[in-house]
């Protein structure tokens, strides 16, 4: 799943190519992942995808921001998108023609590589470009909200503070891990802990910072909580400078891999050599998720 560095790439470069543009037309062959949502409970609105299309057309992109996971697109006339990727859902920007039933770019390049041709939904921009969403699992969803109500929805009130927020210091890093229960790793993924922290960063941040992702938060001394806090601010600003992790279904909007996977230490190299120590990186199983760690490293 696309985590905070991934989500803050395609932000970013939606920015730039398609904010001030309007939508006129919207398609997708999968209208069960468009939803109409009412009130700040977030209430499914009755309807069909003409619906959501209607809704949509005319409307032009205001604003771009990322909150946790989500990319959310503030709209004229106080409507706004909230896109999850999810599972293998990624963002895509270009130009694609219909073809025998399928939608292909209209020029080679990395949009025409595999991952990136599940197009379940295009969206056309005023200009002729369009935004497509890519989606092998077909788990995204894409959420059509009155502005104010999904400002005070549980979606958005529920996530905690963003980790590379300029007044989230070690001290309020440190007031969050207070009296929380459970271990390291389990804490970093809880998205109403940190927002935006997934399996591969976190495992990435614990190496960094020789702590096991088994620890226990109550047995965490004020050192490694300091070492946690700094390796999360280096790992997820190094992330997003080469644009993500793309060791799975994640690409860029241009449809390229991102470029995190030549910094990846541990997460996915069971039975290979830690870089820093040379033991056995091993893997074992928290909450049901994967933890990848150097037993000589990041010993309990």
């Amino acid at each position: 799943m696309p985590e905070l560095p991934e989500v803050e790439t395609t932000v970013r470069f939606l920015r730039k190519k398609v904010r001030n543009r309007a939508f006129i037309d919207v398609w997708t062959d999968f209208a069960k992942m468009l939803q109409i949502r009412q009130g700040s409970t977030g209430q499914v609105k009755k309807g069909n995808f003409e619906d959501f299309r209607k809704q949509l057309k005319n409307k032009k992109i205001q604003k771009i921001w990322r909150r946790g996971k989500n990319i959310i697109l503030e709209l004229s006339c106080d409507k706004t998108l909230l896109i999850h990727q999810k599972l293998t859902g990624h963002l895509l920007v270009g130009y694609w023609i219909m073809d025998n039933g399928y939608w292909k770019p209209k020029s080679r390049g990395f949009l025409g590589e595999k991952v990136n041709t599940y197009i379940h939904l295009l969206f056309t921009m005023d200009n002729g470009l369009m935004l497509g969403l890519s989606d092998l699992r077909k788990f995204a969803k894409v959420e059509l909200w009155d502005t104010e109500k999904l400002k005070e929805s549980k979606a958005i009130l529920s996530l905690g503070p963003e980790p590379l927020a300029k007044d989230f210091t070690f001290e309020k890093f440190k007031e969050y891990l207070k009296n929380k229960k459970g271990k390291i790793k389990q804490v970093l993924m809880n998205q109403e802990v940190i927002a935006g922290i997934g399996n591969i960063y976190s495992d990435e941040i614990l190496w960094e910072a020789k702590v096991n992702p088994c620890k226990e938060i109550k047995r965490l001394s004020d050192k490694e909580i300091k070492k946690i806090y700094d390796a999360m601010r280096k790992i997820l600003e190094k992330a997003i400078k080469v644009q993500g992790e793309s060791i799975s279904d994640y690409r860029t909007p241009t449809g390229e891999r991102g470029g995190f996977d030549k910094f990846r230490k541990v997460y996915r190299r069971e039975g290979e050599k830690c870089s820093r120590c040379q033991a056995v990186i091993k893997k074992t199983k928290i909450g049901g998720r994967s933890a990848h760690f150097c037993p000589k490293c990041q010993t309990l």
